[in-house]
Formats: C-alpha cells, structure tokens, sequence
C-alpha cells in the first residue's frame, strides 16, 4: 500500500494506491472533485494533488469517499472540474 499526500481538500488529505486501485476520499470523484471551502482547503493544491493521480495508470480503479466508482483513465476525458487537458 502507498500512502499519497495529497492536500487541497484539507492540508492533510491522503490517497492509497495499492495494485491498480486508489482510494481518494474527498480528493477525487466521478466527474468531481473535492471541496476547498474547508479549512486548509487550496484549490491550487488540489489540482496539483490531482495530476500525480492522474499519472498512474488509465486502469487504476478509483474508490472515492462517496459516489460511484470509477477510473483514472475516466476522469482524465470525462471530468468537467480537472480533464488532462487543463495540463496540456
């Protein structure tokens, strides 16, 4: 299991990544993301956090916080709030 920092919804916001699949929390949903009106939220961070997610691979199964699951690969072309492009 790898622990990612991943700050923006909050200061200490932590992904897990562990064979193909990515716990993100608050940090990333399908077709969302996370909140950064709390306390310690950054929307800069936040973006920042997401595109290390977005390098692992396209198949990456994601479990967020709440909602449904999804993929890396999904939320890099389906997104509205972060696609790949915002970092081309």
């Amino acid at each position: 299991m790898k622990t990612i920092l991943s700050p923006g919804h909050t200061q200490g916001s932590l992904c897990y990544y562990s064979d193909g699949y990515l716990f993100s929390g608050d940090v990333l949903f399908k077709s969302g993301i996370g909140r950064t009106d709390l306390p310690g939220g950054k929307y800069g961070l936040l973006l920042k956090s997401i595109r290390r997610l977005y390098d692992l691979p396209d198949e990456t199964k994601v479990y967020p916080g709440h909602g449904p699951a999804t993929t890396i690969g999904e939320e890099k072309v389906g997104n509205p709030f972060i696609s790949i492009e915002d970092f081309e």
